[in-house]
């Protein structure tokens, strides 16, 4: 599948400007990516920002700061700092041309392909085959994307490389590893190791060889734990029916301590067609009345039931 272009830009070489297209060099899909997951739960878990004084704070509510001491920050909004990007210009200006040996491997950070754009085809070809005869290499300038880079231009296969450089205080300097004695070797050590050297010299490097044998045992016991149904994964949340939900209703106001009771209108059932309020009043109605006849009863007896009447 052809290699979609993730920006362009135009190589600015004395008074010709080239079009290009950059790729990406890498292949992001064929890396083994993992998400932090809560052990056992299987759910993955969400990050959290938290104000040691205010508890969570929004993504909203977010600055950038800039520690000047201990404990001590300067605030910059996101326009601030915006309104100090380098403006892009999507130009490649070259600046001057050096020997490849010259640029040290310890500066590249980054590689991107280059290929000619529409229109461009026959100067990017030129430009390609005079840093070739000459073993020379482009440095210039890049802006994209807020950022102000130093670049590295090259050729490569039949088109060029973009080397994206770091700065000089983006590096350490060697000053500071420490100092080590280190004794000079005798000859014959050196002859028996320039022997060992040569036997294992080639004049040109392929990588197909080297694999990453970390990555394929990662892979491996991947695959065994989705072929053997070792996966976690969170519980599905408990779906209850409503019926069962009506019982928990009756059983907290029967059962539930602490539960305040409901008025007698509320509890009364509307079976009887009536509503509920004429249904509690028909129940205080008859409390009162079997209060009032057990009192009665206690001093005259009981009266006998009213005989109904023939219709």
């Amino acid at each position: 599948m052809p290699a979609r272009s993730i920006d362009t830009a135009t190589i600015a070489f004395g008074l010709v400007s080239i079009p290009v297209k950059i790729y990406s060099t890498s292949e992001p899909s064929h890396e083994i990516h993992f998400h932090l997951i809560h052990a056992g739960c299987g759910e993955r878990v969400k990050q959290q920002y938290v104000c040691p004084d205010h508890g969570d704070v929004a993504r909203s509510d977010l600055a950038k700061g800039y520690e000047v001491s201990k404990g001590k920050y300067v605030e910059l909004s996101n326009e601030e700092l915006k309104a100090l990007d380098a403006v892009a210009s999507e130009e490649i200006a070259m600046t001057e041309f050096v020997p490849a040996a010259a640029v040290d491997p310890i500066y590249v950070d980054r590689s991107y392909y280059l290929a000619p754009n529409k229109g461009g085809e026959r100067a990017f070809r030129l430009l390609r085959d005079a840093l070739a005869d000459s073993e020379l290499v482009g440095i210039g300038a890049y802006a994209a994307r807020g950022k102000q880079y130093i670049v590295e231009l090259r050729p490569f296969e039949d088109g060029m490389i973009l080397h994206q450089l770091r700065y000089p205080d983006e590096i350490k300097a060697w000053s500071e590893v420490p100092d080590a004695k280190l004794p000079k070797p005798a000859a014959g050590e050196l002859d028996l190791a320039m022997r060992v050297i040569a036997g294992l010299r080639h004049d040109t490097f392929d990588p197909a060889p080297y694999k990453d044998e970390v990555k394929a045992r990662q892979r491996k016991l991947i695959q065994e734990k989705v072929k053997s149904g070792e996966m976690t994964m969170p519980e599905a949340p408990t779906k209850r029916e409503v019926g069962d939900l009506m019982e928990q209703l009756k059983a907290s106001l029967g059962h539930g301590a602490g539960v305040v009771a409901s008025p007698a209108w509320q509890r009364t059932s509307r079976s009887d067609g009536r509503s509920p309020r004429a249904a509690a009043r028909r129940s205080a109605r008859s409390s009162k009345s079997s209060r009032t006849s057990g009192g009665r009863g206690a001093r005259r007896g009981s009266r006998p039931a009213r005989r109904s009447r023939a219709t």
